[in-house]
C-alpha cells in the first residue's frame, strides 16, 4: 500500500539528504538550500556560521507568507546569532533550529500540514 502523502504537484517536498546535497521532487541539489513550498534556492554557507541575512534575503523577495523559518544546522543543533534571529523576527518569521535531518523531516510534516514553512539548510555528508 502506497502511503506517499498526497500534495500539490508543485510542491518542494524533500525526498533525501546527505552527500552534501539534497533531493526534492526527485531532482539534486549540490550544497546548502533553503527550500520553500514553491523553490529551492541555493544557500552559499557550508556550516550555520555562514548564515547570513544577505543569504536569507529570498525569503522576503521570494516568499513573504513564510512564518516559520526551520534551521537545519547540520550534523548537530547550535543557536543561531541572535541578531540575526531577531531580524529575521521583525520580518515576521520565527526561526527554528534543529539538525538537517530534523529539519528535513520536520519541513515535510508541516508543508503536507499546509503550513507556511520554509528551510534553510546546511548539507551534510
Amino acid at each position: 500500500m502506497d502511503i506517499t502523502p498526497l500534495t500539490r504537484s508543485d510542491w518542494q517536498i524533500i525526498n533525501g539528504y546527505g552527500n552534501g546535497g539534497f533531493t526534492c521532487r526527485d531532482e539534486r541539489h549540490e550544497g546548502s538550500i533553503l527550500v520553500a513550498p514553491e523553490l529551492v534556492y541555493p544557500l552559499p554557507i557550508q556550516t550555520l556560521a555562514d548564515l547570513t541575512l544577505e543569504a536569507l534575503t529570498a525569503l522576503q523577495t521570494h516568499v513573504p507568507s513564510i512564518e516559520l523559518l526551520l534551521v537545519g544546522c547540520g550534523s548537530e543543533i547550535a543557536p543561531i546569532d541572535p541578531e540575526l534571529r531577531r531580524t529575521v523576527r521583525d520580518w515576521g518569521i520565527v526561526m527554528e533550529p534543529m539538525d538537517t535531518g530534523a529539519a528535513c523531516r520536520t519541513y515535510n510534516v508541516l508543508l503536507v500540514e499546509e503550513r507556511r514553512v520554509a528551510a534553510a539548510l546546511v548539507a551534510v555528508d
